[in-house]
């Protein structure tokens, strides 16, 4: 009778020791963002972190999320610490629109075959996202899946747990009123999403590369694509802190038209100038190349804006101002108005 070989884990395509590897790797960039709630180090079962904070009636907010196909991005340009960033200040963004700072972060980074280096370069992304929010990455989990995920492909997800006073909670529905102003904050560029759409039109539709130059610009494909998604959180907490807003709305996936809504009270429209700001050249070569309408475009795309504010007209030039002294560009971009809790354009 013929020997027959003893199989071990790695002959079914995982290798924990790419798994050991790359812990290994990340141990000094989780521990960098240690703040002084938590009370473990990465490798125990679960993160502690003590529920102990200033404010003296705190509600915990929570989201998760995903950078979605900008990760193809990600893998075409060989670059992988901007993803990270992207993870966390997505998140941060989601809690912060309601009033909330972070506390902590858990992510999730799953592959066919877990490249350590690549790894150690997404995650010192997030660490330094969060030791730029005071934000604590206490854990997460590496998986390697062959035959569930393509070759070479990486798929990352974040969750995140943040804590803000009961009487600063927004959004504030019952004080917003026709007139009240709505404010502008740019987008860095796609920031995490649209990106199936801007991959097809880009490389598909338009057969260009990944170092090219964007026509219309002097910056590459990559560098546009790869844009950070920037985190609101410096110059909006203390606004927050001070009550100066009503309400703010992150503006991810379902863009203008599908987020603003979410914290508009039912009898109130949301009127949207169009001419109030420049759509930047990466979203008018999207648009034009690709055939958008500006109906598909507004859903699909953030158009350049990447927050967006509720404010009383008492509270307007306090705003801007603030804004601007911290490096904010910002800009009226409507007003509220009467109506069934929808957006309405104007040109």
């Amino acid at each position: 009778m013929k020997n027959k070989k003893i199989m071990n884990y790695a002959d079914s395509g995982v290798d924990i020791s790419r798994q050991d590897e790359a812990l290994s790797r990340i141990k000094p960039l989780v521990k960098s963002t240690k703040t002084s709630n938590v009370r473990s180090d990465l490798g125990l079962f679960g993160g502690l972190f003590a529920a102990q904070f200033p404010e003296i009636k705190p509600i915990l907010v929570s989201s998760m999320d995903g950078v979605g196909t900008k990760m193809k991005v990600a893998r075409l340009a060989n670059q992988w610490d901007t993803v990270g960033q992207d993870l966390v200040n997505h998140c941060i963004n989601d809690i912060l629109v309601q009033g909330a700072r972070p506390l902590f972060f858990l992510d999730y980074i799953a592959s066919d075959r877990l490249e350590p280096e690549i790894i150690e370069s997404i995650v010192g992304g997030m660490a330094l996202a969060c030791r730029n929010s005071d934000c604590a990455l206490i854990g997460g989990e590496l998986a390697e899946m062959p035959g569930v995920y393509s070759s070479r492909e990486i798929d990352v997800a974040g969750t995140i747990v943040g804590v803000v006073e009961e009487s600063l909670l927004l959004p504030v529905l019952e004080e917003m009123k026709a007139g009240d102003h709505l404010i502008g904050l740019p987008s860095s560029g796609l920031h995490t999403n649209g990106y199936s759409l801007a991959r097809k039109i880009l490389f598909e539709l338009k057969g260009l590369r990944i170092d090219q130059v964007l026509p219309g610009t002097n910056e590459t494909i990559g560098d546009l694509m790869l844009a950070i998604h920037r985190s609101y959180l410096v110059p909006l907490m203390d606004l927050i802190h001070q009550k100066k807003i009503k309400g703010m709305a992150h503006i991810t996936g379902g863009g203008l038209t599908d987020n603003i809504p979410r914290v508009l009270p039912s009898n109130l429209d949301a009127e949207v100038n169009r001419s109030s700001w420049e759509i930047p050249t990466l979203f008018q070569f999207l648009i034009s190349e690709g055939r958008l309408s500006m109906e598909e475009a507004s859903r699909a795309l953030n158009l350049g804006v990447g927050m967006v504010l509720i404010v009383g007209e008492p509270q307007l030039n306090l705003v801007l101002n603030h804004l601007r002294s911290h490096q904010s560009e910002a800009w009226v971009l409507g007003s509220l108005r009467p109506g069934t809790g929808r957006v309405k354009f104007q040109s």
